[in-house]
């Protein structure tokens, strides 16, 4: 079961999740919530998760937590709209505590209020089920992942990767990502196959460099909007582990899904 730690190595951990696996890049640092997105007709702006003014989380309890966070659906019952939910589903018990613990003791700061404004097509797109949101792309009957060593090893850089599901989809093959605005490029292809991002990294090193620089080995810049903040934070474990997994994936074409 998941349940609220206060220990300082569980809540350690839940930093470190909290800052590499895009909280941080949505929430803020503080969990006040900022501007993630103003471009192309669309302006997102996440919701504040401390237990400031404007809270959006100041009276979950752990159930709303979890469901949020592992099924895309907030204590009302409705979808949350843009919180990529399915990169979260996967996570261990012990990761999804330690990231809840870590966001209940953050510091309580006003905060933003949530705002989505999409453009009319992507309304429509929703509406249709051409976009769909997280809640709808989850397997809500998959029990959550069980514990496993964390170790540069293909089984924990298959782990580590749930958490880029939502940008390069459910099979790593990259293409647009739904909803976002018309002047973002297309997610890269991590597989191996045409198209493919992934043979500019033939080695572990070559590919933290770029997690940890934001450019390519030919000094080109990858685009700002892979989260660089996060990525570049992950451990050698983490990362060495993520490549070892990219490696193993069958070879698809971009954006073949």
């Amino acid at each position: 079961p998941v349940i609220l730690r206060l220990d300082a190595a569980h809540i350690e951990h839940g930093r470190y999740l909290f800052s590499t696996r895009g909280c941080a890049d949505c929430h803020g640092a503080n969990g006040a919530g900022k501007e993630v997105v103003n471009g192309g007709g669309t302006l997102i702006v996440s919701p504040n998760i401390t237990r400031g003014a404007g809270s959006v989380t100041g009276k979950y309890a752990m159930m709303d937590w979890v469901r949020t966070l592992r099924h895309g659906v907030k204590p009302d019952g409705t979808p949350v709209m843009i919180m990529p939910s399915e990169d979260y589903n996967r996570l261990t018990d012990e990761d999804t505590s330690a990231i809840i613990s870590y966001a209940q003791q953050l510091p309580p700061v006003s905060g933003k209020h949530s705002v989505i404004t999409l453009p009319w097509i992507y309304k429509v797109q929703y509406g249709f089920g051409m976009i769909q949101d997280a809640a709808e792309k989850i397997d809500h009957a998959l029990p959550p992942a069980a514990p496993h060593a964390v170790a540069a090893t293909v089984d924990h850089g298959a782990y580590v990767a749930n958490s880029c599901i939502s940008c390069h989809g459910a099979r790593l093959s990259g293409g647009k990502i739904p909803g976002s605005p018309p002047d973002w490029p297309n997610a890269a292809n991590l597989t191996p196959g045409t198209g493919s991002a992934m043979a500019q990294y033939p080695t572990p090193q070559a590919f933290k460099a770029m997690l940890r620089s934001g450019r390519r080995p030919d000094g080109s810049a990858v685009s700002p909007v892979m989260p660089f903040a996060s990525l570049g934070g992950m451990t050698d474990v983490d990362i060495d582990a993520l490549h070892a997994y990219l490696k193993t994936l069958p070879p698809r074409a971009a954006g073949q899904h």
